[in-house]
């Protein structure tokens, strides 16, 4: 079968041949239409979880069918397969079904990231109908779903903060209440309890760490719970204490990979049936997997949309 195939620590895949998967007992082998791009992909190829054993195939998720003609998505492909290939192998216990009426490239797209934002929210934050949110990094693709995700699961007012003006313009169309540019010369705190308002803010999810989260620390309500999903403005914070304590604020660390299987599944089925009503939109860009050493350097430079390869 056609694969992109990694053969050295650091080095972009390569477009080639390689065997075809064969399931064992628990698994199944599935048909790839459809695998997200991930910086993940990127940081295993690296070595950053761990010397990988070459040569393998890339990719940790995506869209499939199987034999017998159930569309799912799948995680974790039993090594050395991945989803970037015409074919994967996979635990049969851990597919996903998809909401009907759902395009394949939106399904694989809200994988990992729809997921992690949904479940950030419902899983992990515990968030309530009537609730604010505050989103750190909403100019992203994970940040984009976790907006429209918390509409969807019932927030009262959401607040979108990033870097990119544009992309903030575009999560106000798709539901946020107020917008936030983060920048050197915005005045973070207060920016966050203008745009708070009487809400207040219950629920910050945040994709950046840094000046950011220690800006929304110093806004948010009493008793916030605090959603530590990634680190793209810094790795580190100098907190206060007593801040934490007399707010009574929670931090609240949060990976995909601690999610129950059971609260995936349905957070899944609930991501792609509010996608294929309309109601949550995920920005694409599909590439053929021809085109894999272009999607590995826009992943690796920051695409602005999520990638999508198609076998």
């Amino acid at each position: 079968m056609r694969a992109a195939v990694l053969v050295e620590e650091g080095a972009a895949p390569q477009l080639g041949d390689f065997a075809d998967p064969q399931a064992k007992e628990g698994q199944v082998v599935v048909e790839v239409t459809a695998a997200g791009v991930h910086h993940l992909d990127l940081e295993k190829a690296s070595g950053a979880y761990g010397v990988p054993v070459f040569p393998y195939v890339a990719g940790s998720d995506g869209v499939g069918r199987t034999a017998d003609g159930r569309r799912v998505y799948f995680d974790a492909p039993v090594s050395p397969y991945g989803s970037w290939a015409e074919r994967t192998v996979a635990p049969e216990a851990n597919l996903l079904d998809l909401a009907e009426g759902v395009d394949d490239v939106t399904a694989a797209a809200l994988g990992h990231t729809g997921l992690a934002a949904w479940c950030a929210l419902s899983w992990r934050a515990g968030l309530q109908p009537g609730e604010s949110v505050l989103v750190l990094g909403a100019s992203g693709a994970l940040g984009s779903v976790a907006v429209q995700a918390a509409k969807a699961q019932g927030a009262s007012h959401v607040i979108a903060a990033g870097r990119d003006p544009d992309r903030l313009r575009r999560a106000r169309e798709r539901g946020a209440d107020a917008t936030v540019v983060v920048d050197a010369g915005t005045n973070l705190p207060a920016a966050f309890r203008t745009a708070a308002g009487s809400h207040g803010i219950d629920v910050v999810i945040d994709a950046l760490w840094g000046e950011p989260a220690l800006a929304a620390l110093q806004a948010v309500s009493r008793g916030a719970r605090h959603v530590q999903i990634g680190n793209s403005a810094a790795a580190t914070i100098e907190l206060p204490a007593p801040m934490l304590r007399y707010n009574a604020l929670q931090i609240l660390s949060f990976t995909i990979t601690d999610v129950p299987l059971d609260a995936l599944r349905t957070a899944y089925r609930n991501l792609t049936e509010q996608a294929a009503e309309g109601k949550i939109s995920v920005d694409t860009k599909a590439l053929p997997l021809a085109d894999v050493a272009t999607a590995w350097e826009q992943q690796r430079r920051g695409a602005p949309a999520k990638l999508v390869l198609t076998p």
